[in-house]
C-alpha cells in the first residue's frame, strides 16, 4: 500500500533573497500580516490536506528551521530532517540524495515542494489526479502567468507600437511542486554518472519524459506565488496572502 509524504527543499542559501537570507533562513522569512513564517504555510497547507508525514530537507541555517518547527507536534504532524549530503548539486541531485537518505520505498508519492513557493494549491485533488493516472510523475502547473514587466510590441522595422504592461502568459507554468513516485528516483539515479548537478525540471522531468514514462501535468487556478527573490517578496500583498489562506487554522 502506497502511501503520501512530503519532501520540502528548504536548505539552499537564497542568493537572490539577499541581503536578508544573510540572517534569515529564506523558507523562514516572515509572510502577511500575521508574520508567519513562509515555511509555516507550507506546513499547515500539508496538515490541512491530510499530509502528516513531513521530511524537510535542510541545509543553510538549518538550525533556524529546526529550532522553530522541532518534531512538528505543535502543529500536528511528523517532521524529520535531512541534511543534504551535497554529494550531487541542484534541486534534482538534493532530492536524489534526500530519497536515499530518508528511507523512502518505491511504492511511496512523494510530494516535492520547492520550499520558496507560496500557494494554496488542492493538495488532495493533485494526489488524486496522480494515482489516478498511475503516473510516474505529476507536475503542479499554473494556467496562466502575469508576465512582472511591460512587453513591447514592435513593428518588423523595430517601431514599436506600443505596450503590454505585465501581461498574462497562457500557457501552463510549473509553480514547483511535484508528486514523484518511487521509482521515479531509481529512473533519476541513472541520470548521475558523471554529472556534479542535476535540475528536477531541466534534467529529471525529461528524461522520465523520454524513456516512456507516465508523466502529467495537473492544472490549477489557485494562488501561487514565488517568494524567491527581494523584488518579488518586497511585492508580495499581505492582503491577498491572507484571502488566498483563510482557510487554514
Amino acid at each position: 500500500m502506497s502511501s503520501v509524504k512530503a519532501l520540502v527543499l528548504c536548505g539552499g542559501e537564497g542568493k537572490r533573497l539577499r541581503p536578508i537570507t544573510y540572517y534569515i533562513q529564506k523558507t523562514m522569512i516572515p509572510i502577511g500580516y500575521n508574520q508567519r513564517p513562509l515555511l509555516e504555510y507550507v506546513v499547515r497547507l500539508l496538515k490541512f490536506h491530510g499530509i502528516n508525514d513531513i521530511n524537510l530537507l535542510v541545509g543553510y541555517k538549518a538550525e533556524q528551521i529546526q529550532n522553530y518547527f522541532n518534531d512538528g507536534t505543535k502543529f500536528d504532524v511528523e517532521i524529520s530532517y535531512i541534511h543534504d549530503s551535497q554529494t550531487l548539486g541542484g534541486n534534482g541531485g538534493a532530492v536524489i540524495n534526500a530519497y536515499q537518505e530518508g528511507g523512502f520505498d518505491e511504492n511511496d508519492l512523494l510530494l516535492v515542494y520547492y520550499g520558496d513557493i507560496l500557494t494554496n494549491v488542492n493538495l488532495t485533488q493533485l494526489i488524486s489526479f496522480s494515482k489516478d493516472r498511475k503516473a510516474t510523475a505529476t507536475v503542479a502547473l499554473a494556467s496562466s502567468f502575469e508576465v512582472r514587466v511591460g512587453v513591447a510590441e514592435i513593428e518588423e522595422d523595430g517601431k514599436i507600437r506600443g505596450f503590454i504592461e505585465k501581461p498574462k502568459l497562457e500557457k501552463p507554468v510549473s509553480i514547483g511542486l511535484l508528486a514523484l513516485k518511487g521509482k521515479a528516483f531509481g529512473e533519476a539515479r541513472r541520470l548521475i554518472r558523471d554529472k556534479t548537478s542535476l535540475d528536477l525540471m531541466g534534467d529529471v522531468l525529461p528524461y522520465l519524459i523520454a524513456k516512456g514514462e507516465r508523466v502529467y501535468g495537473y492544472v490549477s487556478d489557485a494562488f501561487w506565488y514565488d517568494v524567491g527573490s527581494t523584488e518579488a517578496y518586497e511585492k508580495l500583498n499581505s492582503k491577498r496572502v491572507k484571502e488566498a489562506f483563510s482557510f487554514l487554522p
